[in-house]
C-alpha cells in the first residue's frame, strides 16, 4: 500500500477538544444559556432570512454588524472584528501574530482552547500557573512576560473553568511588560457581561490590547456561532489579511444585528442568572463541598472526600450532566456546573445530595450509563 501523508508533528500529537453530547434531562456542562432568545428575536430573524439573497455572497466586511457593535461599545467599526465564534477569533489572532518561531502564554488552569489553537497554528505555548485560589497576581504576570517575552499573552477574565476574575492591576502590568518589546495582550471576556469588571474601557489605538467576546453565552445564541474582537484598528487590519473571504455568512450577520436590538432583555437575563448563581452557591456551601467564588454563569466545586469521577458519574446516572475536570492538572476532583433554570438547578442539587448521601453511607454506585468520561 502507498504511504499515507502525515500531519504536521505538532498536529499529530494533539487531542481534539471534546465535551460529551449525551441525551440527559438536565444538561449543565457547556455554559450555554438555559433559555432561548426572546420570541420577538426568532420572528424577526425568520422574516429577515426570507429576504436574504442566498445566491449572493454576504457582505465580506460585515460592516453593519461591526458598526452596531462599535456603537454599543463607543468604538469605531474599524476597531471591531467578527468571526464564527470566539474560537475563530482566537485562531485568527494566532494566524496573524503567532506561528512558527513565536510563542503564546497562558496561565493554567484556564480555557483549553487558547493552548489548543496556539499549538494547531504552530505557536509555542508558554505556561504560567495561577495561585492556589486560582487568582492571578500582577507580579506573576509581569515576571512571566519579562522572562519569556511571549508574542501573545492570553488572559481569561472571568476565567474558565474557575469563574475567578483578575485583579484590576493585572492588565496594566501586562501591557507595560509587553510594550517593552512589542507583545500583544488578548483578554478573553466570553463571560464578561456576568461581571462588572472589563478591559474594554482600556482599549485604545495606542495600546496592544484586544478583548474577545461572544454571542454564545449572554445572548443565548450558542447555536449561531458568532464572536467578536475589539481592539486597535491597526491590529484588526492584520487579522483581515489572514481570515478567509466571506467567512461570516449572511444569516449570522443579520442574526447578530437583531440580537443587539434586544439588549435590555439580555441584561435582564444576565441579572437573573447572576441571582440564580448565588442561590446555587449558597446551596452548595450547605453540603460537604468546596465552592470557588464565580463571576460567570457557572460554578466550580469539589466534593471533599469523594472522587470527582464518581460524583460526575452519579449525577449522570440521575440524568444530570455537568463538566468533569477532576483529572486536569490543578483541578483534581473538581466539577463545573453551568447555571440553568430554577428547575434544572433544583434537579442538580437534589441529585448531588443523593449522590453524596450514597457516598457517605457506602452505598454501591448505580450501574453506569456507558457514556464516555467527560474530559
Amino acid at each position: 500500500m502507498p504511504e499515507r501523508p502525515s500531519a504536521r508533528g505538532e498536529i499529530a500529537e494533539l487531542v481534539g477538544y471534546h465535551s460529551p453530547q449525551v441525551e440527559v434531562e438536565v444538561r449543565l456542562n457547556t455554559n450555554e444559556s438555559p433559555v432561548r432568545p426572546p420570541a420577538g428575536f426568532g420572528d424577526a430573524l425568520a422574516d429577515a432570512v426570507r429576504g436574504l439573497e442566498f445566491n449572493r455572497y454576504p457582505d465580506r466586511e460585515a460592516i453593519d454588524l461591526r458598526s452596531a457593535l462599535a456603537r454599543r461599545y463607543s468604538l469605531d467599526a474599524s476597531q471591531v472584528f467578527c468571526a464564527n465564534g470566539s474560537n475563530e477569533v482566537i485562531q485568527t489572532v494566532l494566524l496573524a501574530y503567532g506561528g512558527a518561531g513565536r510563542s503564546a502564554a497562558v496561565f493554567e488552569p484556564t480555557y483549553a482552547m487558547h493552548s489548543q489553537i496556539a499549538r494547531s497554528t504552530g505557536t509555542r505555548v508558554v505556561t504560567g500557573r495561577r495561585g492556589d485560589d486560582f487568582g492571578l497576581s500582577a507580579a506573576a504576570v509581569g515576571s512571566l512576560v519579562d522572562t519569556e517575552q511571549p508574542d501573545v499573552l492570553f488572559l481569561c477574565s472571568p476565567n474558565n473553568p474557575t469563574g475567578t476574575i483578575d485583579a484590576p492591576e493585572v492588565v496594566p502590568t501586562a501591557l507595560e511588560a509587553l510594550g517593552s518589546y512589542g507583545g500583544l495582550l488578548v483578554v478573553d471576556e466570553a463571560y464578561g457581561q456576568f461581571t462588572a469588571t472589563s478591559a474594554v474601557d482600556l482599549l485604545d489605538d495606542d495600546r496592544a490590547l484586544v478583548v474577545s467576546r461572544t454571542f454564545s453565552k449572554t445572548w443565548a445564541l450558542a447555536g449561531l456561532r458568532l464572536g467578536y474582537l475589539m481592539g486597535p484598528s491597526w491590529c484588526l487590519a492584520e487579522l483581515e489579511k489572514v481570515v478567509l473571504p466571506y467567512h461570516l455568512d449572511a444569516v449570522k450577520q443579520v442574526a447578530g444585528l437583531l440580537a443587539l436590538e434586544h439588549g435590555q432583555l439580555m441584561e435582564e437575563r444576565v441579572a437573573a442568572l447572576v441571582a440564580e448563581r448565588e442561590r446555587v452557591v449558597a446551596a452548595l456551601r450547605d453540603l460537604e463541598v468546596t465552592v470557588w467564588p464565580s463571576e460567570a454563569n457557572f460554578v466550580l466545586f469539589r466534593c471533599e472526600g469523594s472522587s470527582g469521577q464518581d460524583v460526575w458519574q452519579g449525577l449522570l446516572d440521575r440524568s444530570v450532566l455537568v463538566r468533569n475536570f477532576s483529572s486536569w492538572d490543578g483541578l483534581e476532583g473538581c466539577l463545573r456546573v453551568t447555571i440553568g433554570t430554577d428547575e434544572e438547578d433544583d434537579r442538580f442539587l437534589a441529585a448531588l445530595r443523593e449522590v453524596l448521601a450514597g457516598e457517605l453511607s457506602g452505598e454501591a454506585p448505580r450501574e453506569g450509563t456507558g457514556h464516555e468520561q467527560d474530559r
